[in-house]
């Protein structure tokens, strides 16, 4: 199926491993253009354009956008990808680490917004996926921090795709549950921080939903890529879980 992506001109943050890289791998292979972008080098995997940048801090994100709209003479399309997160109990967690997390994960979604939309009111159709996380309509109770982010990304989701509709600009978000990336896969990552056999955390994780087992970077990389493309010219406003079925409420 022709997902009405060629040509069409991207930035994904957060694109140098996991689902970051897989949705830029993704959005190349049906032709689109794609600026990849993150604190480390380019991913390799057919982007066209890389920006080395820190996104936590202000400046940043905006210019990211303005190198890769630059670069490509346009922007159709922005993915929000770039985030943090860790275990950790709701007392143990400093001000400075709450004010390190809302920087990156719900601040550089609005930098790079607020500076993209004047390329995407251009645009025809332009798109913005944010991802979030399941944790966002289900609060983690081991990551306090994160969680709150998260919903603030649905929150900023939905309110962007009220404001610009009228503007031809789509705003959706993808929730996905505990997906086979460094983040948990990594020494020091998500298992290993819950303690134990690395390799039982993981195949408890797995069991824990519906599907019984983590999510593929790919599978979570698919659905943002469909919120990208034409296919989906007619949906915004929403929150995709793609979770295995772990949050079990219908929105």
């Amino acid at each position: 199926m022709d997902l009405g992506l060629s040509n069409r001109l991207c930035l994904v943050t957060g694109s140098t491993g996991g689902i970051g890289r897989e949705t830029a791998r993704l959005l190349a292979a049906e032709g689109a253009s794609v600026a990849t972008c993150a604190r480390g080098a380019a991913p390799g995997v057919g982007e066209a354009f890389h920006v080395q940048a820190d996104l936590s801090q202000p400046g940043e994100p905006e210019r990211a956008v303005g190198e890769a709209a630059a670069a490509f003479g346009g922007l159709h399309v922005l993915v929000n990808n770039v985030g943090i997160a860790r275990q950790a109990k709701f007392e143990d967690v400093a001000d400075e680490e709450w004010e390190a997390y809302w920087q990156l994960n719900v601040m550089s979604y609005v930098r790079a917004t607020r500076a993209a939309l004047p390329h995407l009111r251009e645009a025809t159709g332009g798109a913005i996926v944010n991802v979030s996380s399941t944790a966002g309509k289900r609060p983690s109770t081991g990551m306090p921090h994160y969680s709150v982010t998260k919903a603030a990304v649905l929150s900023l989701s939905r309110l962007l795709a009220d404001l610009y509709a009228k503007d031809g600009i789509r705003c959706n978000a993808v929730t996905p549950g505990p997906t086979a990336t460094d983040a948990w896969l990594g020494e020091g990552g998500l298992a290993d921080q819950r303690g134990g056999d690395r390799d039982a955390v993981l195949a408890k994780v797995g069991a824990g939903r519906p599907l019984g087992r983590l999510a593929s970077p790919e599978e979570i990389a698919s659905v943002i890529v469909f919120l990208c493309s034409e296919r989906a010219s007619y949906v915004t406003g929403a929150a995709w879980s793609a979770d295995g079925g772990t949050v079990p409420i219908i929105i």
